[in-house]
């Protein structure tokens, strides 16, 4: 089986959007006006990430038990040739980043994928996702 590798991508983070209530806004304001955070993001992702070390332990059991790689993950065309040359298919298992070559063409990566299930983000060419749409989960 081709050998996968990971990659550093271009950009190390994804942005969200959250709603929250004028109170919960209020309160963070407040806080970073009090010098206890730099700015409503720096409130924002320290909240994420205490809760991430909060559930730690059960979030690791998780990704043993589910099979998944951790971090990002890089599928080159060269790669996915390899595998379909020899006559192999992946499944692919991700929290963090996948990665599909903007050079893989759509037939190529329906040839070669399976399924995907990305816990975190797929960066792929619209084309190649709309070919796999019906193997994600």
């Amino acid at each position: 089986m081709a050998e996968i590798h990971a990659f550093k991508p271009k950009a190390d983070s994804e942005k969200i959007t959250i709603n929250l209530g004028y109170v919960d806004l209020g309160h963070i304001d407040l806080m970073v006006r009090d010098g206890f955070y730099a700015n409503r993001t720096d409130f924002i992702r320290t909240a994420i990430r205490n809760q991430l070390e909060r559930h730690r332990q059960a979030t690791e059991t998780s990704v043993v038990r589910k099979r998944l790689d951790l971090g990002i993950s890089y599928f080159s065309r060269a790669q996915l040739e390899a595998v379909r040359d020899a006559g192999e298919v992946l499944e692919i298992r991700v929290l963090g980043l996948a990665s599909i070559d903007p050079e893989v063409s759509p037939d190529l990566a329906k040839a070669t994928i399976a399924s995907l299930t990305i816990l975190g983000a797929l960066h792929a060419s619209p084309a190649v996702k709309a070919a796999l749409a019906d193997r994600i989960a």
